[in-house]
């Protein structure tokens, strides 16, 4: 369970990375999700490196698949991560999105 707690603490991190660019260096496409992630299946995780040379992985969201290509600009955004939870509690990350042309 992803409790209030945890989502609290995780802010930092998460509010330290939005608005970030970066590049895609690779990509797979998620077609047998986790059980919280099957609404949102398929979906691509990509390897992002950031400006600044940190990499991170992420799901790329607001795309057409012309952007699924090494070297596509992204700009990481923040979005529901999964449903809520029992307790109403609506989990936010990190998430990346096609930036510029």
């Amino acid at each position: 369970m992803l409790s209030p707690v945890k989502i609290w603490r995780n802010q930092k991190k998460v509010a330290s990375l939005i608005g970030q660019t970066g590049t895609i260096l690779s990509w797979t496409v998620v077609r047998v999700p986790p059980a919280d992630f099957t609404d949102q299946a398929p979906y691509p995780v990509v390897l992002v490196e950031l400006t600044g040379g940190k990499r991170i992985t992420a799901q790329l969201v607001d795309f057409d698949p012309e952007n699924l290509k090494h070297g596509q600009k992204v700009i990481t955004v923040i979005r529901r991560v999964i449903k809520p939870n029992n307790e109403g509690v609506i989990p936010y990350g990190i998430k990346v999105k096609p930036f510029g042309k």
